[in-house]
């Protein structure tokens, strides 16, 4: 049999809410590792006093119990599972794991047994539910009633708030039922009491989140936060960890205590405690116990009296009461020798702190990423300056986090930490290209082979001959479709001083004409065809061949490892530089033959372009047929429509008479033949339909 079991996607029951994680079983015990906290559970085998397994919303479940009293919840198993449970636990940890069943009735009154940290609500032997006496937040009783209430749960969409049990009186004398129920719930139940005096006191702190002054009062149990306007009181057991930071200046330290849950001020959160202290501030402690309670409790991490620095006293304290170690940065140093980087995330400046064992940003917001929860991290240029990048982290929940506004000089301390770490790099197989992105801090005055440059500058040509190939193309299909003459021809019959008078001219128009000189015609330029501007900007197509390498890139491929070793230690930026200087010293032969090199992956490029561009041609000749075929099925539903309107306008002949009617004395004599007969025609349709009106007449000369 396996000495280990683990099992992935395993949830764990927490006041209400159910946490995903691992779960392993070895010889020495059960342990659970919350997948978004990263908090660990170590239950010791020989701690183990009960196993259960039963079925439950998630599948199935095991339920743990302790020698001194506490459960611990598990769900997520396949009903397959329990047979190699089973066996584990017998020849592990001796216990027979029982099968168990919730008792589905619906019934509401049974019996109530307290074991352990449960309430556990009974009919006969099967219980109902059951309740951690740990979530019960307040106990109040009444006339035959006690009701519990519990501790808000952020992280669920709807909490069990409050529950009420009826307790029926008993005869017998001297034992009040209701008082006896509320005392076994007190005994386990989480309700912080501020009772006797504090071990010690620290006043007027310095807290940035929550932020103002507040002093902090010190209890066996829980830490409590007295401001003018807020008061907060922290059990010990929702302290996750526990951090101690230098600040940049080197005259102040952040004391950083992460809390889940976290404290709650209106529907505000607060995931992190910060204290700011100066290093200078000193304090002569004492504490509110006799020397053996000290020693008996402590076991020597604290003494009765105690003086020093107040930042090193108060992150003492924490330490031996939360009984967790303190987090301070590694052997990370930047640029100015600090141990931290000086960076923006949102809209805050603020300071990143690389660990041991994961990054930790203060102060507004307060964030820390383990390094277990990390997906890639990616180094990314500034979005507006050159002399600063950004770094990104993204969990593997796929929550990015950006920090900005790193300055330039932090890259090569920053990227080396990344790679010991052996965190994934999302730009690695890109590794090259990126670290030659930043030769552009290098100061453009130097005489050196810039290698940026010339990378921009080929990438630059491909562009231009790209543009010229798309151009001549566009032109001519412009050129096909455009047609100068047709347009210049309706221009001048609109403008035409030959053009005949209109049927609507009278006396008064003809008068006009022959006093007035005649208008010029106005002279309407050749337009040019104008180029049809692109509807939208195409996006990069990633099917579409990627451009060549210059020679020196080739080359600077190839060689970069063996000048890494060279030069061990070398940084970035003087990596590019001796590039610059072998590639400047290396004879023209050598050259030459990364040269041809160049030309090769030249001419591959040219051919896989135009067989790109040839299919893309194909996809554009289907596209244009199709635009064709529509515009036909609408050129076809307007010439209906124009018959339609033909056809109503015949059906009103005197409004046609009126329209194209001339009389005799308007035409003049010296008009052509094709004057004269349009009139023959005009009186042949005057003989054929009635005469007009003289008041028709009128308005028509009008």
């Amino acid at each position: 049999m396996a000495d280990t079991l683990e099992f992935n996607e395993i949830y764990q029951e927490v006041k209400g809410s159910m946490n995903d994680g691992r779960l392993r079983l070895s010889r020495q015990g059960v342990i659970f590792k919350n997948s978004k906290t990263g908090k660990v559970d170590n239950i010791q085998a020989s701690e183990l006093a009960e196993g259960v397994w039963r079925r439950v919303a998630l599948g199935h479940g095991l339920k743990l119990l302790t020698k001194n009293g506490h459960v611990y919840k598990y769900d997520g198993f396949r009903e397959s599972e329990f047979d190699k449970l089973s066996d584990f636990f017998k020849a592990h940890y001796c216990l027979e794991l029982a099968e168990k069943d919730l008792c589905v009735k619906g019934w509401n009154w049974g019996t109530v047994r307290f074991g352990g940290q449960l309430l556990s609500f009974d009919i006969g032997e099967q219980p109902v539910f059951e309740i951690p006496l740990s979530n019960v937040s307040q106990c109040t009783t009444g006339k035959n009633e006690v009701t519990l209430e519990f501790h808000q749960n952020d992280d669920a969409e709807v909490s069990l708030m409050e529950v009420r049990f009826y307790v029926p009186p008993t005869q017998e004398d001297g034992v009040d039922p209701v008082e006896a129920f509320a005392q076994n719930v007190l005994s386990k139940a989480d309700v912080i009491q501020a009772t006797g005096d504090a071990i010690c006191i620290f006043r007027e702190l310095q807290c940035l989140t929550p932020r103002g002054r507040y002093d902090i009062r010190i209890y066996p149990t829980f830490l409590h936060l007295h401001g003018k306007t807020f008061d907060y009181k922290i059990p010990y057991t929702t302290v996750l960890r526990l951090f101690l930071l230098p600040h940049k200046d080197q005259r102040q330290m952040f004391f950083v205590i992460s809390l889940d849950p976290p404290i709650k001020q209106g529907q505000t959160r607060y995931h992190f405690l910060i204290l700011l202290f100066s290093k200078d501030e000193d304090i002569s402690l004492t504490l509110n116990m006799n020397e053996e309670e000290v020693e008996k409790r402590f076991e020597g991490r604290l003494t009765k009296n105690m003086s020093g620095s107040l930042y090193e006293m108060v992150s003492r304290v924490m330490k031996a009461l939360v009984n967790r170690k303190i987090t301070v940065p590694g052997n990370f140093q930047g640029h100015s020798g600090a141990q931290c980087i000086t960076c923006s995330y949102k809209a805050s400046s603020g300071l990143l702190y690389p660990l041991e064992r994961g990054f930790i940003y203060v102060h507004k917001p307060p964030v820390h990423i383990r390094f277990d929860e990390i997906s890639f991290v990616n180094f990314a240029r500034g979005t507006t300056t050159t002399r600063s990048f950004d770094f990104e982290i993204e969990t593997k929940q796929g929550t990015q986090y950006t920090f900005s506004s790193i300055e330039r000089e932090e890259y090569g301390k920053l990227f080396d930490f990344v790679n010991a770490k052996k965190l994934n790099i999302k730009n690695r197989g890109l590794k090259e290209g990126m670290k030659q992105s930043y030769d552009e801090y290098a100061d453009s005055d130097e005489d050196q082979h810039d290698a940026y440059l010339e990378r921009m500058k080929e990438e630059g040509k491909i562009r231009e001959e790209n543009a010229n190939d798309s151009s001549d193309g566009s032109g001519e299909e412009t050129d096909e479709s455009f047609n100068p003459g047709e347009e210049d021809d309706d221009v001048a019959e609109e403008f035409d001083s030959n053009a005949s008078a209109s049927s609507s001219s009278g006396d008064g128009d003809s008068d006009r004409e022959d006093k007035k000189p005649a208008k010029k015609a106005k002279i309407v330029k050749d337009r040019k065809p104008r180029k049809k501007q692109p509807e939208s900007k195409k996006g990069k197509d990633p099917n579409a061949p990627k451009r060549p390498m210059s020679a020196y890139m080739l080359w600077l491929n190839a060689s970069r490892e063996k000048i890494k070793s060279d030069h061990p230690g070398i940084s970035i930026t003087d990596l590019s530089k001796k590039a610059g200087e072998l590639w400047k010293a290396m004879s023209k032969e050598k050259k030459e033959e990364w040269d041809r090199k160049a030309e090769d992956a030249r001419r591959d490029y040219e051919k896989a372009m135009k067989e790109y561009s040839k299919a893309d041609s194909h996809r554009g000749e289907r596209s244009k047929k199709k635009k064709k075929k529509q515009e036909k099925q609408v050129k076809g539903k307007g010439d209906k429509k124009g018959a339609t309107s033909k056809s109503s306008s015949s059906k009103s002949p005197a409004k046609g008479m009126s329209d194209s009617f001339k009389s005799k004395e308007f035409v003049s004599s010296d008009e052509s033949s094709s004057a004269e007969s349009k009139k023959e025609d005009s009186e042949d349709e005057g003989a054929a339909s009635p005469a007009p009106s003289s008041e028709d007449s009128a308005s028509g000369s009008d």
